[in-house]
C-alpha cells in the first residue's frame, strides 16, 4: 500500500503525516508512507485545500487533519 501526504509543509500536514505514521507502526502495517510538497505534484491530484491523504492513488482525506480512527478506518484496521 502506499500512501502520500500531500501539503506544503504546514503544522496541518506535519500533523497529518505523524497521526498516520503512528497507526502504521502500531498496527505494523506494510506501507510506503511518503510526504509531497511539490506544488506541481499536487494540483495533479486536484485538491484545493490540505492537508490531503492519497492512498494507492485515491484521494481519501482532503481539507483537515484526520483523526486517529478516521486514519484506522481508511487502512481497514
Amino acid at each position: 500500500m502506499e500512501i502520500k501526504v500531500l501539503g506544503a509543509g504546514c503544522a496541518k500536514c506535519k500533523t497529518t503525516y505523524e497521526m498516520i505514521e503512528k497507526v502504521v507502526n502500531e498496527n505494523n502495517l506494510n506501507v510506503t508512507l511518503t510526504k509531497v510538497e511539490d506544488i506541481m505534484e499536487l494540483l495533479n491530484y486536484n485538491i484545493m485545500s490540505t492537508p490531503a491523504v492519497v492512498v494507492d492513488g485515491e484521494v481519501k482525506i482532503k481539507g483537515h487533519v484526520p483523526t486517529e480512527n478516521e486514519v484506522k478506518k481508511m487502512l481497514g484496521i
